[in-house]
């Protein structure tokens, strides 16, 4: 045996370890392949020739072979453009996912397949006005209080429906703040999801300096990660601090070969510096100017403990400034993101505020276009003045957009109703002749309504009622006509005419031609209303469709990188398994040469 003794049994020694570590690394594979969030590993290493500063020093091709195998670390296996697809792809199916609960919760609001909604009520009205049509019925108070009785049905469903909208939209702040005790908002989540992260990357940090992997806290942070990605858009990136990067600190931009590598005394690098990753969370957003712009909400484990993490806060008025403590105005909620204490990233801001697009404004101002938080804001701030043109999804209408929409309708109605019976009070056009206090629908809160060609906007679905003095007998149906029953044929005509209305005969009231209802009678117009709905919820539910589809897709993707494959992991068993017994015969082959070298050189002609 011509080499050092034992040298031989060293290289087979460290084969022998070597495999034996794969195979404790494929036991807790499989042992862990159930585990949520866990991460493939896999031993990484290198020939002891190529890692040792000694074989420097070394001459002859001798010293490129026989030496053995180091274990340089256990490592995941991981492909980090799969985890920024994916990351990606949450934002996408976030918003989409949270878009369609929002739509949900309205939907029970507008769908009158299967029960007699507010639609139903407008025929019940006119069925009503049809049963006191002729002249003997029109002075029966048993037939004028059917009517009375349809109309405030109508006005009960009305308020009903905008209730249910505001506490949707009281919920839908809810998912953002978290102002209930058994509820945790986005605000919350996304705060404490940025501290652990933070803290994450400290401890991580920390323990790779001094040579524990923590492979199973890198798998929580990259859990954490995915979870936060579905809150906001993300970009995740791993880099060396300062006095790893490979940059000189003075500027100048020269490498900087001792921030990278051990050199000798001649300043030559013997072996590189192993140092660990930092990962830095930034949150992508587009200006003004659709300019892509980051803000930076984790940066790695610089600065001590909480220095190094961001957090969210949402900013609200009330609607009424004299109640502090009821009903937000959703319109004034806003999104802030304050950056980590320790932003080192140049040209990143420290804090961005989001708010509701000014519909007159030119540009749209700083915006999100994805995650949970975007959906939800945007279901508060749309009202169907601001139409954001970058991305079709901002085309899905909001909680205020459909209020308007019953607010509209409800203001309609009394106007047309309110002003055919102010009409019928007088027995020509002459407006000096009529009662103008003569109105049958009221805002209910103040027991008013301002007759004249105008539409009396204080009149809203929330507040829609009946006259006080229809219901105790000082206000009627108006006979006052040539014919009595004149205002409750001109009633029946106003129930099937579609507004702006060219029914000659309703042309003579007043204000008649400013009703706008997109070309629908009353009860159309709510089958209006409900078909936005239902085209806004069934593109919404394709888009989420197609994201999860895509999401998973990404996810089959990444464990088949990440994942623990029971095939894979038994082909590896065996693999490693007849590694280590090859090791153990070049050991035993070792054995047996050792012998002959010491028992039988030498005994030649003895």
């Amino acid at each position: 045996m011509v080499r050092a003794t034992f040298a031989g049994f060293s290289t087979a020694l460290s084969a022998l370890q070597s495999n034996q570590k794969r195979l404790d690394i494929v036991g807790h594979n499989l042992s862990n392949m159930n585990t949520v969030g866990y991460t493939r590993q896999e031993l990484q290493t290198s020939s002891i020739n190529y890692t040792s500063p000694v074989s420097t020093f070394m001459n002859g091709s001798e010293v490129l072979v026989g030496f053995g195998v180091h274990m340089d670390k256990v490592a995941q296996i991981r492909d980090p453009y799969l985890d920024a697809q994916y990351r990606s792809q949450m934002d996408k199916s976030g918003f989409t996912d949270s878009i369609q609960t929002s739509l949900d919760s309205l939907a029970k609001i507008f769908d009158e397949s299967s029960i007699n909604g507010i639609h139903q009520a407008f025929v019940d009205i006119q069925t009503a006005l049809n049963d006191m049509q002729d002249v003997a019925k029109v002075n029966d108070p048993i037939y004028e209080s059917e009517l009375r009785s349809k109309m405030k049905t109508l006005a009960n469903m009305l308020n009903q429906a905008s209730k249910d909208i505001d506490e949707a939209e009281a919920q839908e702040f809810n998912r953002l703040v978290g102002t209930t005790s058994t509820q945790n908002g986005a605000q919350e989540q996304v705060n404490d999801l940025l501290r652990q992260i933070g803290d994450l990357n400290h401890q991580i940090k920390r323990n790779q300096i001094l040579g524990q992997q923590s492979l199973e806290l890198m798998d929580e942070r990259n859990n954490l990660l995915d979870t936060l990605a579905s809150f906001l858009p993300i970009e995740v990136t791993y880099y060396k601090d300062q006095a790893h990067d490979g940059i000189k600190n003075d500027g100048s931009g020269d490498p900087d070969l001792s921030e990278t590598y051990y050199l000798d005394k001649n300043g030559k690098p013997i072996a590189k510096k192993e140092w660990p990753d930092d990962v830095r969370v930034e949150m992508v957003y587009k200006d003004a100017n659709g300019d892509e712009q980051r803000i930076t909400l984790v940066e790695g484990s610089e600065g001590g403990k909480g220095e190094n993490y961001g957090r969210i806060e949402f900013t609200s008025n009330p609607k009424d400034p004299a109640n502090p403590n009821g009903p937000i105005d959703p319109n004034s909620v806003a999104l802030k993101v304050i950056g980590s204490e320790r932003n080192l990233v140049a040209g990143n801001a420290s804090d961005v505020t989001f708010d509701r697009p000014d519909p007159t404004a030119t540009d749209p101002g700083d915006r999100i276009y994805d995650g949970s938080i975007q959906a939800s804001l945007h279901m508060l701030w749309q009202d169907g003045s601001v139409k954001d043109l970058e991305k079709d999804h901002t085309s899905v209408n909001g909680y205020e957009f459909y209020r308007n929409q019953l607010d509209t309708l409800a203001q309609a109605f009394a106007h047309v109703i309110n002003e055919i019976n102010i009409r019928g009070t007088s027995s020509s056009d002459d407006p000096t002749t009529k009662d103008s206090n003569q109105f049958l629908l009221v805002n209910k809160e103040t027991d008013l309504y301002t007759p004249g060609a105008a539409i009396d906007t204080a009149i809203t679905a929330a507040n829609i009622g009946i006259n006080t003095k229809w219901s105790n007998g000082s206000v009627h149906i108006s006979m006052a006509s040539k014919d009595p029953n004149k205002t409750v044929l001109d009633m029946i005509e106003a129930m099937n005419a579609t507004y702006p209305s060219t029914n000659k005969n309703l042309a003579t009231v007043a204000g008649i031609t400013n009703v706008q209802l997109k070309d629908n009678s009353f009860a159309d117009y709510m089958n209006y209303t409900s078909t936005f709905l239902a085209n806004d919820s069934y593109h919404n539910s394709l888009s989420l469709k197609t994201n999860v589809t895509v999401l998973n897709g990404i996810q089959n993707s990444r464990d088949s990188v990440s994942g623990v494959s029971l095939d894979e992991e038994a082909s590896n068993m065996m693999q490693f398994m007849s590694a280590y017994n090859a090791a153990s015969r070049v050991m035993t082959a070792l054995d047996q040469a050792l012998d002959v070298l010491i028992n039988s050189t030498g005994m030649v002609g003895r």
